[in-house]
């Protein structure tokens, strides 16, 4: 064991144990840092807190450096975002304008169209007219709020590289902190416009439309006028039939016949009555009275009255048996009603005076003419018949007994029809009235078919209008369509002398420069955010003022507008329900026809989709930007890069870089144009707040 230890001790010599005396030539040095007792001295203490506080400053001062560095490019992402969200704002604005300008042509179209279907409606002429008139006076205001904003959007557009720019910019001056300074800029691509607004002041020619309501409405009045002489005629043939007042055909035909009510109805009201109804109660009285009338009495007028009653009411029976009333598919009636001879004039003009019905006998050698056999003076030889042409004539003798003649057929009628209390009385003004009803009802049935025609071409018309606002929408490419170049420089500067001056020398930060870009992406999330629909209910737009058929303008120009944005899927319905909405439009007319043509040409019209959802920016590949440019991705960053002044404002840069600022708007509001609010008198400026522009509002 000792050897063991005195080998080991051999070996280790040039150690040194723990509380050993050091050697010689190190003892100096060592003592500084420590003592006697082998502990550490305030040298020691000192040198070592310095040593770690540099330590730590040191790797402060780096830290600051490293985090400094980056920072540009996060400034450089910042500003590419700045400047496309001005661009996303400008399209937005184009977008409302667009879509006031078509809702606008639409509803004004639409109105010329409810003009259209209510000039076709008798009676509603005037307000066939007012409708129309409305309907122009909303294309009017389109028409020049589409030039007023077309030619806004332009000097807006042409402002667009300038606003893009001072907020870029201010975005890069924003995030200038710590005594690092930041210069540079976007620069939008394309730099300059490519858009086509020319769709916005594309016109709607109404003067066909506005021609052909006028035209309607003349024709509508005739068959107004046409069907008011109908109506009058009809009222006053059933008033006369079945009015008492005291007396009427009816009451007539169960007083004088005692016909019941199977052959005797009662009609209360003109409705469901027609002119066959006096016709076959007319059959049905005279048929009982002939069956009734029996020749006789207790002298030879008596006998020669009854004779002519009897005769009268067969030939009566045998008119109206003839008559007739019929109604036709094109509206008109043929109603054939027969007059009956109310005197001796008129009966020359009957059967009653040329048929040979009176019996004839030979007295005294001369053939004499009776009112009946049982004539007193017909005492003579039988010698056939004759007419009453022929007793006044004289081929035949007059009977002194009776003394049949003309005068006394003429007479049969001529009381019953001139008092009240006769049944030819009523009868009388039936026919007359079936023959001013028959006319009417021919007059309108024609005017009905110039109607027709008319409204064939008001479809065409409409057709072509709704055609006319079909075309394509503008073309949006402003500068920054493609996407926005943001390039971002970084000046040197010192690190803070807090983290250095008391154990570093100063330290600096060296310049730096990045690039970055941002483009147009739609915004899923805003896909049920229908900007218009906001943008109508800011308007405080409120129902028609214009009252009556216009009650309705405001809200479907508002249907209109709000779906701008669904391929105009409710273009039809919208129309649809305003056309319906129309009062005195009645099945079955020339109106209610064309109504549901216009309905249907509304319902095809082709208007293709537009997206509303809102655009933001998204960060993007520079190269996917210049790409669309045409340009090549390191030779003109580099030119970018080489562009950047050592000293001046961003605007200074966007010059150098080739871009053309100018500012077409001047102050911070600019008003693009005056919306006018169809169907309430109303115009609102459509003001831009250029100063908030950049964030999209």
């Amino acid at each position: 064991m000792t050897c063991g230890r005195a080998g080991l001790g051999g070996a280790m010599t040039s150690g040194l144990a723990s509380g050993a005396e050091p050697r010689a030539g190190l003892a100096p040095i060592f003592g500084l840092f420590r003592d006697d007792e082998g502990g550490f001295t305030t040298v020691a203490v000192a040198v070592s807190l310095v040593l770690s506080l540099s330590l730590v400053f040191g790797a402060a001062s780096a830290a600051w450096v490293a985090g400094r560095s980056s920072e540009v490019q996060r400034v450089a992402d910042a500003c590419a975002l700045a400047g496309e969200n001005t661009v996303a704002a400008f399209s937005t604005v184009v977008q409302v304008v667009d879509a006031c300008v078509l809702s606008m042509g639409l509803a004004g179209v639409i109105v010329l169209g409810a003009g259209l279907v209510v000039s076709c409606v008798p009676g509603l002429s005037a307000a066939g007219a007012e409708v129309t008139s409305a309907g122009g006076r909303i294309l009017e205001a389109r028409r020049s709020f589409a030039s007023s904003a077309g030619e806004g959007i332009e000097r807006l557009e042409t402002t667009l590289p300038l606003l893009i720019v001072a907020n870029s910019a201010s975005c890069v001056e924003a995030n200038e902190a710590g005594g690092v300074s930041y210069t540079g800029c976007a620069i939008p691509f394309p730099t300059e416009s490519r858009s086509d607004f020319s769709a916005l002041e594309a016109d709607v020619d109404e003067d066909e439309l506005v021609e052909l309501s006028g035209q309607m409405q003349e024709v509508s009045d005739e068959v107004d006028e046409a069907q008011r002489r109908a109506d009058e005629a009809k009222e006053r043939a059933w008033r006369a039939d079945c009015v008492t007042e005291p007396y009427c055909l009816r009451e007539r035909a169960a007083s004088l016949a005692g016909l019941g009510i199977g052959e005797n109805p009662d009609y209360p009201t003109v409705d469901g009555w027609t002119f066959g109804v006096p016709l076959l109660r007319a059959r049905a009285y005279y048929a009982a009275r002939l069956a009734s009338a029996h020749v006789g009495g207790s002298g030879a007028e008596e006998m020669t009255d009854s004779a002519c009653r009897r005769a009268f009411y067969e030939y009566a029976l045998e008119e109206v048996r003839s008559g007739s009333y019929e109604e036709h598919a094109d509206g008109t009636v043929s109603v054939d009603l027969p007059s009956l001879p109310r005197n001796a004039e008129q009966t020359r003009g009957t059967r009653l005076y040329t048929d040979a019905m009176w019996p004839c006998s030979v007295e005294g050698g001369v053939r004499t003419l009776h009112s009946s056999t049982l004539c007193p003076g017909a005492g003579g030889s039988p010698s056939g018949s004759a007419s009453l042409a022929d007793a006044e004539a004289g081929s035949v003798a007059t009977c002194d007994q009776c003394r049949m003649d003309i005068g006394d057929m003429g007479r049969v009628a001529s009381a019953s029809t001139s008092i009240a209390n006769g049944f030819e009385h009523h009868w009388r003004i039936i026919v007359e009235a079936s023959r001013d009803y028959e006319a009417a009802r021919r007059d309108e049935a024609a005017a009905e078919a110039r109607l027709r025609g008319l409204a064939e071409q008001g479809e065409g018309a409409f057709e072509r209008a709704i055609e006319e606002l079909s075309v394509a929408r503008p073309t949006l490419c402003p500068p920054g369509a493609w996407g926005c170049v943001a390039v971002v420089a970084r000046s040197g500067s010192s690190v803070p002398s807090e983290l250095t001056a008391s154990f570093l020398s100063s330290a600096e930060l060296p310049e730096g420069v990045a690039v970055s870009a941002a483009a147009l992406a739609p915004d899923d999330a805003t896909a049920e955010n229908n900007v218009l629909s906001s943008f109508f209910d800011s308007l405080g737009a409120g129902e028609s003022a214009l009252g009556g058929a216009l009650d309705g303008v405001t809200e479907l120009w508002g249907r209109l507008l709000v779906g701008y944005g669904s391929a105009y899927e409710s273009v039809g319905s919208a129309g649809s329900e305003f056309l319906g909405g129309l009062d005195g439009v009645l099945g079955g007319s020339v109106g209610s026809w064309l109504r549901e043509r216009l309905e249907r040409v509304l319902r095809a019209a082709g208007f293709e989709p537009v997206d509303m959802r809102l655009r933001k920016p998204v960060l993007t590949n520079t190269q996917d930007v210049l790409d669309q440019a045409g340009l090549e991705r390191i030779s003109t960053v580099r030119s970018l890069v080489n562009a950047l002044p050592e000293s001046g404002s961003a605007f200074d840069l966007a010059r150098a870089a080739g871009l053309w600022l100018v500012d077409a708007v001047g102050t911070d509001e600019f008003t693009l144009a005056e919306i006018p609010v169809p169907g309430t008198g109303l115009s609102i400026p459509l003001t831009i707040d250029l100063s908030r522009m950049g964030g999209g509002s």
